[in-house]
């Protein structure tokens, strides 16, 4: 019997390649450049998305029959250009959900208590000089977050923040879906009101440049901000402005205009401000979720069973 062939952008959870290489032929891309991927295309079955997808790429894909998203957002597959080739598009929803909340959790209380600075201060000056530091620190306990985009991690996000004492705000076209005690807020009255921002939205026509220089001008100016979203989501420009003059107490970035960065970037010479990889959503047991549920995923998808995470279910065939 033979094996049908599936393409993979970049390597998965070695626990979990055996299970695939079982019931496929696997071809592990040596790089995601474009014509790599265009050439290696043609005679895959199923394709493995960890990395940008050209939308001409299924114009080489003559057997392809499935795309699944080893993650969740759908900004790196031409969803539309696979649905125009009758190619099923499927993702894993919920599958990094933790570890982004988690992220969001951890740069809260960098930002707020300053660990890492406390750390490298007692370790250069002494412990004198650095007791004083922790006075600058605030607590979470009492404060309003404002979640932007409030999906499967905003939601979840909601609920931790909750428990810790905070007051939520969101900002979301379901307000029918906020979590019990989430208060549903305008733009304008979240970034006004909130202590802390987070933004785990889509990246659409209505998000880009969504965190201007006129929103940014709204919020306190001890507030901090978290994109965990996308990086065109926020004008980082009218950030690292605000960051300098001191308008904002601090910002987190995991997602970026470019990526990766380079070491040229302004964003560099900005104060109190986390610079992350687009890492939110890794993490070793996020990394084994997400390719266990790739793997098992497309061999349904190859075996024509319909998981229900298939992106634009009017293809399934």
């Amino acid at each position: 019997m033979i094996k049908p062939k599936v393409l993979l952008t970049d390597a998965i959870h070695p626990s979990v390649m055996p299970l695939l290489a079982e019931h496929c032929d696997v071809i592990l891309a040596p790089d995601a450049s474009p014509s790599t991927l265009a050439r290696l295309v043609v005679s895959a079955e199923g394709l493995i998305v960890r990395n940008k997808l050209e939308p001409d790429l299924f114009e080489h894909a003559l057997k392809l029959r499935a795309v699944v998203r080893h993650g969740v957002g759908l900004d790196m597959i031409p969803v539309q250009a696979a649905t125009a080739r009758g190619i099923t598009v499927a993702n894993l929803p919920g599958s990094n959900t933790t570890a982004v909340v988690e992220y969001c959790l951890a740069s809260m209380l960098q930002l707020r208590r300053g660990l890492a600075t406390i750390d490298a201060c007692i370790r250069r000056d002494g412990w004198a000089s650095t007791r004083p530091l922790a006075d600058r620190g605030t607590e979470l306990s009492g404060g309003v977050l404002g979640i932007v985009g409030v999906g499967a991690v905003g939601s979840r996000l909601a609920v931790v923040a909750m428990a810790l004492g905070m007051n939520v705000l969101g900002l979301t076209r379901r307000q029918e879906t906020l979590p019990v005690g989430v208060v549903a807020a305008s733009k304008v009255e979240l970034f006004t009101r909130a202590d802390i921002v987070v933004l785990a939205c889509p990246l659409n026509d209505a998000t880009v440049g969504l965190v201007d220089a006129a929103t940014l001008a709204l919020m306190k100016p001890d507030a901090i901000l978290i994109n965990v979203s996308r990086g065109p989501v926020v004008d980082t420009e009218a950030l690292i402005a605000a960051l300098k003059q001191k308008r904002l107490g601090g910002a987190a970035l995991d997602v970026h205009d470019r990526q990766p960065l380079v070491p040229t970037e302004s964003v560099f010479s900005a104060p109190n401000l986390i610079l992350t990889p687009h890492v939110a959503g890794i993490t070793a047991t996020s990394l084994l979720g997400m390719s266990n549920g790739a793997v098992v995923t497309m061999l349904s998808l190859l075996r024509g069973e319909r998981p229900l995470n298939i992106v634009n279910p009017e293809v399934f065939r």
